[in-house]
């Protein structure tokens, strides 16, 4: 079942595309055939400048997560062999700090519907019934509706193909890197190496694997996505960085 196809849904893709294709018109002018993937990189900016107060709230729960660490280590330690307990003191301590556990995670939850509809103006070849216009722009003599794999599988891969996607996914792998170095899960302090997932050494290398799956994503989905991919990582980057100085972790 595609979900797309719920009439509700529909309509909502039908007007972001209406839209999208109303802000490729203006931008022609200024941006000639790359007006698209102008209309692209402008429409992921202002998703993501709608999104900052959730990776506001997201920064606050990290830093108050960081926090509580200590004590929650302690509670552990103290009745880890009495599950109940420990489930019961954990949401004490949270309820005592205003908190809860699943603070940040709302957010989170909320960019899915945004981050859903986009994509799908990006890869659907279809919108409501009628040909998606956007996958026919093409950026650099490479459409905005091919991959990579695609491109491969059908024999059509150019070496523009190569390079435009080729410099898309390196500034992800090095923003990837950037994260996996800048924002590495800290080791808690305990006696115990076991007494923490984040204390095993293989645990910190798939965490570390995981900030570059984004980079073989894009290598499955059209050039829209990916250019959309390209920019929410470059973005979320350089606001973690922001918030990171302005909510810092707390030691411990």
């Amino acid at each position: 079942m595609d979900i797309y196809a719920f009439p509700p849904i529909a309509a909502i893709l039908d007007a972001a595309y209406a839209g999208l294709m109303q802000l490729i018109a203006l931008l022609e002018p200024l941006a000639g055939g790359a007006a698209a993937a102008a209309s692209v990189l402008l429409v992921t900016l202002l998703v993501r400048a709608a999104l900052v107060p959730a990776g506001v709230s997201q920064a606050r729960a990290e830093q108050t997560r960081s926090r509580l660490a200590p004590k929650l280590r302690a509670l552990q330690k103290r009745y880890g062999r009495d599950r109940e307990r420990l489930q019961r003191e954990t949401m004490k301590l949270y309820s005592d700090e205003n908190t809860s556990p699943f603070a940040g995670c709302l957010p989170l939850l909320a960019q899915a519907p945004v981050i859903a509809i986009v994509y799908a103006l990006f890869a659907y070849p279809a919108i409501s019934g009628h040909a998606n216009g956007l996958l026919t722009e093409q950026l650099l003599g490479v459409p905005l509706g091919a991959s990579v794999v695609g491109a491969l599988a059908a024999g059509t891969a150019t070496a523009a193909t190569f390079a435009v996607f080729g410099v898309l996914i390196a500034v992800i792998v090095v923003s990837a890197e950037v994260t996996r170095r800048a924002f590495r899960p800290p080791v808690p302090v305990t006696d115990d190496a076991d007494a923490s997932p984040l204390a095993n050494p293989g645990f910190l290398r798939a965490m570390g694997a995981l900030q570059f799956t984004t980079a073989v994503f894009a290598l499955f989905v059209p050039l829209a996505a990916a250019l959309y991919l390209t920019t929410t990582v470059v973005w979320t980057l350089v606001q973690r960085i922001v918030l990171r100085r302005r909510f810092p972790l707390v030691a411990g």
